[in-house]
């Protein structure tokens, strides 16, 4: 599945984009604030990454920007099942950190969210980074008034984490709104969604 949002293109990782994911994540200022992903971040990591099966209601995307020259890799983003309930994940790589890519591609992954039926979307942050809570916060999400510790295979440790959820209305097929871009306005101006076989296989979250 593919989504194309105003500035990026959100596409499934392929084996052949392991070099390049590995020159990203492989940061330890990144890594820090993935709950799951290991540090030192390996080859193996990225591969063993691109290569799990997806699911079709939990979908990750590779986050990319069309250019002139193709295509590059800005980062990852994308949905989980994490205890029980719907969680959403990003990274962005940290030269292209403060130009609202973050915020471009969780607005559009929200609404393919809503669109397959999600109701609920939950997220959460370590609190020593403060920025990608202003990113679900511009998203639509609100502060739960949780702080757990969770724990963060990169830092080797728990650490305490904000928690964040975002409630839907009924199930859309629309494929306009959400928040996308810097602004925290739509930043969808013509998603095209691939999503073959869902209609059967809605979940409410």
């Amino acid at each position: 599945m593919f989504i194309r949002s105003e500035r990026l293109f959100l596409r499934p990782g392929w084996p052949e984009d392991s070099a390049e994911l590995l020159a990203l994540i492989a940061d330890k200022s990144v890594v820090r604030n993935l709950a799951r992903a290991p540090w030192p971040y390996t080859a193996d990591d990225a591969r063993r990454f691109l290569e799990a099966p997806q699911d079709r209601l939990l979908p990750r995307f590779l986050i990319t920007q069309p250019g002139a020259e193709g295509a590059r890799l800005l980062g990852c983003v994308g949905l989980a099942e994490i205890e029980g309930e719907v969680s959403l994940g990003y990274w962005i790589a940290r030269d292209q950190w403060g130009q609202g890519f973050a915020s471009e591609a969780v607005g559009a992954v929200l609404v393919l969210a809503r669109s397959i039926g999600h109701r609920r979307i939950v997220a959460s942050h370590f609190v020593d980074n403060p920025g990608s809570g202003r990113v679900l916060e511009k998203a639509g999400f609100e502060r739960t008034g949780r702080i757990v510790e969770r724990f963060s295979a990169g830092r080797g440790m728990a650490f305490p984490a904000r928690e964040y959820a975002l409630e839907f209305g009924e199930p859309c097929d629309c494929d306009d709104g959400g928040n996308g871009d810097g602004d925290g306005k739509a930043g969808i101006s013509a998603s095209r969604m691939s999503l073959p076989g869902m209609s059967a296989r809605r979940r409410a979250a």
